[in-house]
């Protein structure tokens, strides 16, 4: 996990949201919840991660509105949660992400 936190090149913030999660090649869907974000990934709080490397999509709920992604998730910490990495975000979905981020930087 320490060479993902030493890559990073945007800032993270913490930021909480329940999230949707679906493995479209097993069929698996999780719920959870984010506890960082930024505008290339986020960290997942869930029990039981999916393997590193696993495609998915992600929809984030927040109080104004839901952001939805495909994405990869990138490292895995047992019964903690996982790291995912957003993967070709449409430009509608980064306008709504860009705009929760703009708050948080506040």
């Amino acid at each position: 996990m320490t060479d993902y936190v030493q890559q990073r090149k945007v800032p993270r913030f913490n930021f909480i949201a329940s999230v949707d999660i679906s493995d479209p090649a097993s069929g698996v869907r999780l719920a959870g919840r984010i506890s960082e974000i930024s505008r290339k990934g986020c960290f997942i709080d869930v029990l039981n991660t999916l393997p590193k490397d696993s495609s998915v999509q992600l929809r984030v709920t927040r109080d104004r509105g839901s952001f939805v992604t495909a994405g990869r998730v990138i490292y895995t910490q047992d019964t903690v949660g996982m790291g995912v990495a957003f993967e070709g975000t449409a430009p509608d979905q980064l306008e709504i992400l860009d705009s929760w981020l703009a708050e948080l930087a506040v």
